[in-house]
């Protein structure tokens, strides 16, 4: 029987948010459906998040975000992903995101933004379903 590798997230909460726990409930999920979760913790810079997601070799970084500095904060991270040759990492994003900032966060290669009231059901399913190289 062939097993397979399983999927490793990073749940982060970048910039100054200090309100974690929908990153807490959204990580617990994700354990709970059989995935390695590695949570950062609150007030991590865009370099901390990537250079543990290169530490840990994760396919996804999934990121919690209430500021309103998504899109700053987002292409950012895009940016150190690129430096670090690190695109195969997909990025999806959850929290207080407006529907017209989804093109923008879209635009910087953000694969999913996951608004108030999604299921923890919707995101294990999107991670699940994703292709990963």
């Amino acid at each position: 029987m062939i097993s397979q590798k399983k999927i490793r997230i990073l749940v982060a909460k970048p910039g100054l948010d200090g309100h974690d726990r929908g990153a807490k409930v959204v990580a617990r999920a994700l354990r709970d459906a059989g995935m390695e979760v590695i949570y950062t913790g609150i007030r991590q810079t865009p370099r901390m998040i990537v250079e543990t997601a290169l530490q840990e070799d994760v396919d996804f970084i999934g990121l919690s975000i209430l500021s309103g500095a998504h899109i700053e904060l987002c292409s950012a991270i895009v940016d150190e992903l690129k430096k670090n040759h690190m695109e195969e990492i997909i990025l999806i994003v959850g929290g207080i995101i407006p529907e017209e900032d989804i093109a923008a966060l879209d635009k910087v290669g953000v694969k999913r933004v996951f608004g108030p009231g999604s299921s923890t059901r919707d995101i294990v399913d999107f991670v699940k379903n994703s292709p990963r190289p």
